[in-house]
Formats: structure tokens, sequence, C-alpha cells
């Protein structure tokens, strides 16, 4: 097969690979299975897609369409050939504002194609929680709706024309056909004539007819997806009288790639929705009483009825990004329905949401009825589309599972229903969380099952039969929008009846008689507990890590990752993570994919030090270590962690990088090169022996090297203490870090943060204190990074308090602090790690602190208008610290700061200045960044705190960006105090002078 595989692939003009590394990232979704596919295909073009079919049909092989792979039933999991058409097939072809609508490739992602047509008063209606990065085709597979359905239905509902590659390789277009149309169809002897002839055969005896109404779900529920449509095709013309014009298309939503090999979709838009628009949070003691409310909210045509249960709640309160979209929550409701009203004017809105309010109060449902609106809106939607990530960050093997998450009934069945799930689920000692569709009928239900057990494996079984029963009992779809796949499809006939389920059979049979199209989906499934994620009672080695991962192992922290996909958003969708995904558009180059490499070797590795495979090493490659995955990821999964982890198992068996020793001892290195700073800025800013050096040492020799200055941070600071007044009284002191890249590259910046803190008031003390480590870190020398870690908290915890804190000016050193060292340092210090960080502060966070404190005033600074054009640090932004630096910029009453929504600059420490990644770093801050600061006027000031960030800039644009301590230093006043112009005379002392003093003896407290 591999030889033939092998021809395939010359015959293709996209990316086709069988190696072992490709198939394990795409061996998964975001639901529980996985299976190793074939092999893996990326194509560019409708003619490679023929290439495929004729070669599935003649080898006997599958082909498995997948999007952005965040399925929830394995749709997208199988032993054939994976085609992803995420990467090439994403062209908006035609759009025609005048009768609303678009022609899209399917791998079009949803949000971004709104993000074309919202010049135009148009949109797309149907909403996932993935739509920053679901894609067209996905949507239409799964008949995707979303939060909005009560208003715009589903993906079916706006699906005019579809394209496609039928089995047999022929090119069709399905559309809504007149009876007359209909009738043309079915002459001839081409499958597309069969298929309409077959279909016309099976609804139009009035014994299928019967059957179909009699046992298919509700018509009132209009999320059903059980099964294929064909209860849908039944409504229109020619099998019943007055219905709309028949059209495939709603047969191949929801159909999940099992019938037809998409290529192009057309669909109808809406326009823009109303101006004005309110979320009201009713609060609830229960479900059940939220479920009740939820009918006195439909009754008012709300645009979206959400249910949020405290099992959700519990877990926004342990993510970074979550826990400010909280902000409303009061105390600890059972239950939150978020419900939205629209209207063209805000007093009609606010009227509407006054009589909901009004009308729950008199029957006795909720407690709390907060009105949000605009900003705070997004924040509510961002807590309610976390739901699914958030539920992965439950601690230990115990998870909850999707297995029953996609039911649907008639809403006015729903609390009924959701009464008898949760007695079940009693019966069994389990319990559930509850959230998303309340107002269509459907929530998401998932019980806290452990599927690593053969106990938890045999209850996955059972509440799927048992639920099952419950479902058809209620005549409601065991599917609304998540599909049936290989989750549900076993339970496909019990929910329509053996006879339905022949007729469906008989339909795959006459569209895919070989069955290449994504088998073992819908119909014919394999049982639902085979193939998952997790063997059951299966023995997994215990891994000794450096980093410590508080109530986990480095597997289970990996296995957070639940595939739900949203390191997979463009930098259209703004955030940071991933960086090196937005620049590639690679699966491979996903966080997703790196956890699911990690946990497949952790797992199944024979050998003693699981971490040595080069696989893992080739998928972490592009990880730039940014941190954006730990706040921005749902499941917190903190990828730059697991990075320098396995860097250290690998290199404990494969030896350290020259290269890597090199950067991991860049202070070392530094201290010696101070002691020559206007020899070694000769050498390195010299065309010829610059370009030998990195070259020689593996760096890109496109890269600006960073200059050093004549006098390190600390010798000027002990000059200084020399001329110090020690009369002068403060208000307050701190203890700066002086970490090694201020001290070596940027003293300058580091002076101007001194003087800036003296002239406002506080006295600065540098302590003794070695480097942060960020650098070894990086580098996975987790080793050395522990040393130094333990000895700084030795040192410094018990100098450093909230009245006495310890602030850094480069984010990646003091934010080491915080983020690294409460997990590396020994056990017995880790109590004083804790402490340290709480009390370790960015330059920015201090400032501000005093600033509301009231004992920095904007008085202080210029009355002069500028404006500041601001790009965030990337772990200054994973930890949520960004606004505290826009707000201290604005410090000056007149200076208009505007942050920058670039994500990652894309040089990430040493990461951009190495040779085999300089390309992809520059191609990253392409993305946003550089085209943002280039269209910049002359007098706009760009701030950068981090200082690979101002060289990535200088490097990428020409423009100097400024640490904001710089331009606050710029903007202060001049004071009666001669402090300033007497500290900046020391800035020219010949450096001759100045390196009399060793440059690596700690500096002396005053």
């Amino acid at each position: 097969m591999q030889k033939k595989l092998k021809q395939l692939s010359g015959l293709l003009t996209g990316e086709f690979y069988s190696d072992e590394l490709m198939r394990i990232l795409y061996a998964t979704d975001a639901s529980a299975y996985s299976e190793m596919p074939l092999a893996v295909c990326i194509p560019a073009s409708v003619d490679d897609l023929r290439h495929l079919i004729a070669f599935a049909r003649n080898e006997g092989v599958s082909l498995i369409p997948r999007a952005a792979g965040t399925s929830l039933a394995g749709q997208v999991v199988g032993n054939g050939i994976v085609v992803d058409i995420s990467k090439y097939f994403t062209g908006i072809l035609e759009v025609d504002s005048s009768v609303r609508w678009v022609r899209v490739q399917p791998g079009v992602v949803r949000d971004e194609l709104n993000l074309f047509l919202k010049p135009l008063g148009l949109f797309f209606g149907p909403e996932t929680s993935t739509a920053n990065r679901a894609m067209i085709g996905g949507m239409v597979g799964n008949n995707s709706c979303g939060s909005n359905s009560v208003i715009y239905k589903s993906t079916r509902e706006h699906t005019l024309a579809i394209k496609a590659l039928l089995s047999d390789g022929s090119e069709v277009e399905f559309k809504a056909l007149n009876f007359e149309e209909f009738i043309q169809k079915c002459q001839g002897d081409t499958l597309e004539a069969n298929l309409y002839r077959s279909i016309r055969g099976q609804l139009g005896l009035y014994e299928n007819q019967l059957e179909i109404r009699k046992e298919f779900p509700r018509p009132s529920i209009e999320r059903r997806n059980t099964g294929y449509a064909i209860d849908m095709l039944l409504e229109s013309a020619p099998f019943t009288a007055g219905g709309p014009d028949f059209n495939f298309c709603k047969l191949i939503c929801g159909s999940e790639g099992t019938l037809a090999f998409i290529t192009e979709i057309k669909l109808s838009l809406n326009p823009l929705p109303p101006a004005h628009s309110v979320l009201l949070c009713a609060h609830f003691a229960s479900i059940d009483d939220a479920l009740k409310a939820n009918l006195i909210a439909l009754k008012h045509q709300p645009y979206a009825v959400e249910l949020i249960d405290h099992y959700i709640l519990e877990c926004t309160k342990s993510n970074r990004e979550q826990l400010d979209n909280r902000f409303f929550v009061e105390g600890d409701p059972a239950a939150l329905l978020v419900i939205e009203y629209a209207a063209d004017s805000l007093e009609k809105v606010n009227e509407c949401t006054g009589i909901v309010e009004h009308e729950m109060r008199e029957a006795g449902l909720g407690y709390h009825f907060p009105l949000l609106y605009g900003s705070d809106m997004k924040k509510v939607w961002s807590l309610r589309k976390a739901g699914l990530g958030l539920l992965s960050n439950l601690p230990g093997d115990e998870k909850a599972v999707p297995v029953i998450e996609d039911t649907a009934v008639d809403v006015r069945d729903l609390p009924a229903y959701i009464r008898e799930f949760n007695l079940l689920l009693e019966k069994h000692g389990l319990h559930s969380v509850h959230y998303a569709h309340a107002g269509s009928g459907e929530l998401h239900l998932r019980p806290i099952l452990n599927l690593k057990t053969s106990e938890g494996n045999r209850m996955f079984r059972l509440i799927a039969e048992e639920v099952a029963l419950l479902v058809k009992k209620y005549k409601g779809s065991l599917s609304g929008e998540h599909g049936d796949g290989r989750l549900r499809g076993e339970f496909v006939e019990q929910m329509i009846g053996p006879k339905n389920y022949a007729l469906l059979r008989e339909l795959k049979d006459t569209w895919d008689a070989k069955h290449i199209f994504n088998p073992g989906k819908i119909i014919d499934s394999p049982p639902m507990n085979t193939s998952l994620r997790y063997v059951p009672e299966k023995q997994t080695p215990d891994i000794r890590t450096v980093f410590r991962y508080h109530g986990q192992n480095i597997l289970q922290h990996a296995e957070q990752c639940n595939g739900s996909g949203d390191c997979r958003k463009s930098q259209l969708a703004g955030g940071t993570m991933c960086p090196s995904y937005m620049a590639t558009r690679n699966e491979k180059d996903t966080t997703r994919a790196r956890a699911n490499v990690l946990r497949t070797y952790l797992t199944n590795s024979a050998k003693i030090n699981p971490f040595d495979h080069p696989e893992i090493k080739e998928v972490m490659d592009l990880c730039l270590g940014c941190k954006g995955c730990k706040s921005e990821c749902p499941s917190n999964v903190d990828m730059a962690k697991l990075k320098a982890e396995f860097l250290q198992a690998y290199q404990d068996a494969n030896g350290v990088p020259l290269r890597s020793r090199l950067v991991a001892n860049f202070s070392t290195l530094s201290r010696f090169t101070a002691l020559i700073p206007h020899l070694y800025n000769y050498v390195m800013t010299g065309r010829i022996v610059s370009r030998l050096i990195k070259r020689t040492m593996g760096f890109a020799v496109q890269r600006s090297m960073p200059e050093l200055p004549p006098v390190t941070l600390k010798n000027w600071f002990r000059l200084r203490l020399k001329k110090t007044n020690p009369d002068v009284v403060y208000k307050k002191t701190v203890y700066l870090f002086c970490d090694e890249f201020t001290n070596y590259q940027d003293a300058k910046i580091g002076i101007k943060a001194i003087q800036l803190l003296n002239q406002l008031g506080y006295q600065v003390i540098i302590p003794e204190h070695q480097e942060s480590g960020r650098a070894s870190i990086s580098k996975g020398l987790l080793r050395r990074a522990k040393k130094i870690a333990n000895y700084n908290v030795a040192k410094l915890s018990p100098l450093v308090s909230a009245d006495t804190p310890l602030i850094g000016i480069e984010p990646s050193a003091i934010l080491t602090f915080r983020d690294e060292y409460p997990d590396i340092v020994d056990d017995h210090l880790l109590e004083s790690a804790k402490k340290l960080a709480a009390n370790a502060l960015l330059i920015d966070e201090f400032l501000l602190s005093e600033m509301k404190a009231g004992s920095i005033l904007k008085s202080q600074f210029t009355a002069e208008e500028k404006t500041i054009k601001l790009h965030g640090h990337c772990q200054q932004k994973a930890l949520g610290l960004l606004p505290a630096t826009q707000q201290v910029l604005s410090l000056p009453e007149n200076y208009k700061v505007e942050t920058i929504a670039s994500g990652c600059c894309g040089m990430a420490g040493s990461f951009g200045y190495e040779r085999e990644h300089y390309a992809l770093s520059m191609q990253i801050g392409e993305l946003v960044l550089f085209p943002e600061i280039r269209k910049q006027p002359e007098q706009v000031l760009i701030a950068a705190p981090g200082t690979s960030c101002r060289h990535q800039i200088k490097d990428g644009t020409g423009k100097t960006a400024k640490h904001p301590i710089e331009v606050l230093h710029e903007a202060l006043l001049p004071s009666a105090s001669a402090m300033r112009s007497y500290q900046l005379k020391y800035w020219f002392v010949s450096s001759a002078v100045l390196v009399r003093s060793r440059p690596n003896q700690p500096p002396v407290n005053p």
C-alpha cells in the first residue's frame, strides 16, 4: 500500500503524508475517539479530490473529509485517508448583496466570512461556539446552528446550492428544483440521475411516508440531526403539496461527508442584526426554575436563550481569561439564563426585558436580573462559548464526557425531560453538566466519567443506551447539532425504527456504493465505546518531571486538551494563540497537535525516557513559548511549560545543542562582553565578521544583534549610590529586579525607570539576586533554572512584601517569578515562592496601583497631546496585565493609548534569531504588527514593554519602539529636585572608568 500511496502523492498538487507523526495529529478530533488514519492529504484543487476519489474507489480505502476538526462525535476519525480542506479551499468566490447570497469554498471560516460581509450590511446567521475557526464545510456536514438558532435556524435553512463530487468522481450541483426540473433530473443513466430516481421511489411510497412521519423526531424540534434528513425532503414538493421546491442540499446538510465531497457552497445571508441589543442574565436557584423561565423568555421573541450551570461557572473561577468575564455573576447560582433581545431602539429593548423580568418574578422564578450592554455582552458570550473547553479542567482523570451532550426535545418538554434525565444519572450515582441552547430545547449534557477505567467505559455505553430510550420517549432527536458520527450512529435505528433505517442504508448504498465517503458514520457505525482515546485500565508510566503540575502529572496536563481547536483561530480573530499556526495554517503547528503528540507518546512509548522521540521534537519546534494558550485555551494547556519540560528530557537523552547552551548562558556571556562593549558592538554590527559569527552560532545572518550600552545598569547604579543624598525622604521603598536583559542590553531604559521612580518619590534598591532563568527555561535547561529560582527565592522572599514589592522592567523576566518559580522551586521553598510571586510586579502594575492610591497624579505629567500605539508582550497578555500598561500610559491626561490588535510579535526571545526560524518569525510579524506600525504617522509613538518585541519592530519596520517607562519618563514634568539632571550625566561618563567596577559583583544596598 505504501508504494500505491506514493504513486498517489505524485499525482497531487497539494500535500500528502503517510508518516507516523502526521497520522497521529489527525487521529483525533474534539471527541472521545482516536483511530490512526492510513494517510493525510491536504488537497490544493478539485483535481486533487478527483484523484483521491479514483484512488479510494480502486483500492477500497475510504476518504474522511475534514475542516477544522472540531467534531464532537468522531465524524473525522477513521482508518482511511483524512482529507483536510482547511488550508487551500478557503476562497470567498462570489457575493450578491442585492439578493443576499454568497458562494464560498468549504474551508472558509464562519467568522471571517462575516468580517468580509459586514461592510455590505450582511452576515451568515448560524453561529457555533467554535465560530472563529469552524468552517462552512464542517457546518454543512454537521448542519450546525448555535446560540442564535431561535432566530437564524440552522445551516440547512441557509444552504441554497452545493457543488460536489460524487463517489464516481462526477461533478454535480444540488439546488432547488421545481416539479418539472425534478422530473428531468430523474432522466438518464448517470449517478446523479439515479440519486433522484431513488429518492423519488423511496419518498413516493405512501407507507414510507407514514413510517417517516411516525418515527422521526417531532417536526416542532428544529434542531433534529438524527440520521439522514429524509423527513425534511419528504416535506418538500413533489412529495408534500404546497411544500418548498425539492433540494438535495437539505440532505447533504447533516450528512457528515458520507454522501459526497463538497467543493462549493452557496448560502443565503441575513441583514445585520438590529442596532440595539441587551443581555438579560437571569440567576436561578435551580436548573428546573431556569427551564421554566425559559418558556417565559421565548414568548417575547429573543435572539438567544442560553443556559450556563454552576459547574461551568465554577470552572470560570480558575480560568484567567474567563475570570474577568464572570463579573456580572451574583453569588453562586445553580443556573443562569443568558437571554438576548434586540430591537431598533434601546427603549424597545429595555421595555421588553422589563416585561420578561416582571413575568419571571411574578412566577417566583429567579433572584437577580442584571442587564448588560455593549462590550460587556461580548464578555458573557465568551464565558458561554468557553464552556466546552473549561470542562476539560476538571482535576484528575474524571472528565465531563461528550456522550449524550446533544439531545434535543420540544422546548415545552425540556423541563420534564431534564428532570427525568437527572433522575436517571442519580440512579447511577452520577451528575452532569448542563449548558447551552435552552431556547431551542437542547442542553449540552455531560456526565462526569473516567474513560480510563473499565467501569467508566461501561457507564459511557450504558448512559448512552438509557438516554436514547428517554429521548425516544419524548420523540426527540439524539443529535441536535453535533451530529451522529460514530458516537450516536449505533442508535439511529433505535431512534427512527428499522424500516426507516433500511431506507437510510439504501440511500447510502445508492450515493456511495463502495462506501468510500466517511464510512462508519450515521450508518453501520461500530460500537460507540470502541476506538476511544483511552484504553481502559492501560497502565501509564510514572513520568518524573522538573516542574510540578499542582494536582496533576504532566500527562494529565496534556490530556486537558480536548481538541476544541481554539488554537486554530487566525489573526483576524484576535488574541495570541497560536502564532505559528496563524502564519503557516498547518495543523502540525497548533497547540492541539503538540498536546496530541505528547499524549500519544507519553501514554504508549516503550522507552524508559518517553520524551525521547524525534516526532515530539518536530511538532514542538515551532512553539514560540508565547503562553497564549495558558490564558486563551479554555483548557489552560500551558504548552510553553510542556515544551520546556520536553526539551529537558529530550536533551537528557540526546545532549544539549551548542546554540541552546549559548542562549541559556546569555547572562554569563554578557558579563564578559560587557567588559568590552565598544569592541563587541563594532564586531557585531560589522557586516563580514558579524555574519560569520551568526552563521557559526546558528543565528540568522539577516537578523541584527542588540548592541551593548557603555555601562551596565548595575554599574551605573553603584556609582549613583556614592553620590545619593542620604537625607532624601521617600514615601515608599521598592526592590528593582535588575534582569539580565535590562542590565546588559537596555540599561538606558533601566536608568530612566529608576529616575522616574525617584522623582515620583520612591526609593529604589537593587538587591542581591541572580538572573531570572528565563533563557534557561526557554531552552529546556530546567535544572539550571531550578537552581537560579531557588537562589532568588531564598534571597528575595525575606525582603519582598506588599509594602516593599519586587518590580521589574522586562516582562519575560519579572513574570518568571509569577509563572514558573512556584512550579519549579524545591518543596521547602514553595510557600516562599508563592509569597514572592504575589508581590512580584511589572513596573506598570506598580505605577498603576500607586496611581489608584492617589500617590501618583496626572498633574505630574505633561498636558501635551500624543497618540501611542501599544504592542503588548505575550507573557504580559497571558497573565492579563496589558490593561495595566495601557492605563499607566494614559497617566498624562492628553495621551491617547490604543492597543495594537496583534498577537505574538514573532521574536519570542531567541526564536526569531535562530536561522531556521527567522522567516517564520518575520511572517508572524507581518500578520498584524508590522503593517499596523508602518501605517502610523511619524508623530505617533510606538510602545512595547518587551525587549525582543522592540527589536523585532525595529528589524521588521525600521521604526523605534519605546518601553512605556521611556514614554512616561519623557512626559514627567520637571520638579524642584535636581536628581534627574544629576543622574543623567552619569550615562555619559566614559565606559573606561565605569568598568573598573567588576560587572558581576552584586550591588550594595543603600
